[in-house]
């Protein structure tokens, strides 16, 4: 991992699997995560959270994932902040409409603790890479 630790703001409605990714996150990929339940939630939580990176649930009661990736856009930070969304409905066509919608990469559900932190990692690598370096 580089020098410079991930801050990840990770937006998930589910505690089982909130717990599952921050122990991943966290304790194996020594990432910093701050943890909302809904897109309003992470919001509120934005601008203080101090994240390099987005881990964004698609599919929520509320406000999903897509609406929540567009209110964070119109964010002064959340401009150009690397996204990767997680879902448990990915279907390969459906992964170049994240990328347009600015998302980085998807990971589908479930995934692998094991192997969570290291497919973050790298998607957050290409993500600096595509946004000009921008942390």
């Amino acid at each position: 991992m580089s020098d410079e630790a991930i801050r990840v703001l990770y937006v998930e409605d589910d505690p089982d699997i909130q717990e599952i990714a921050r122990l991943a996150l966290e304790d194996l990929g020594g990432m910093s995560l701050t943890v909302c339940s809904s897109g309003s939630e992470a919001l509120q939580a934005f601008p203080t959270s101090r994240a390099n990176l987005v881990l964004l649930d698609v599919m929520m009661p509320g406000m999903d994932g897509p609406t929540t990736l567009d209110a964070l856009r119109r964010m002064p930070g959340g401009e150009h902040l690397p996204v990767i969304f997680m879902t448990a409905k990915v279907q390969a066509h459906e992964v170049p409409r994240y990328q347009a919608l600015g998302a980085v990469g998807v990971i589908s559900k479930p995934f692998d603790p094991m192997s969570l932190a290291e497919q973050v990692i790298a998607l957050y690598h290409q993500g600096l890479q595509t946004n000009g370096g921008l942390k």
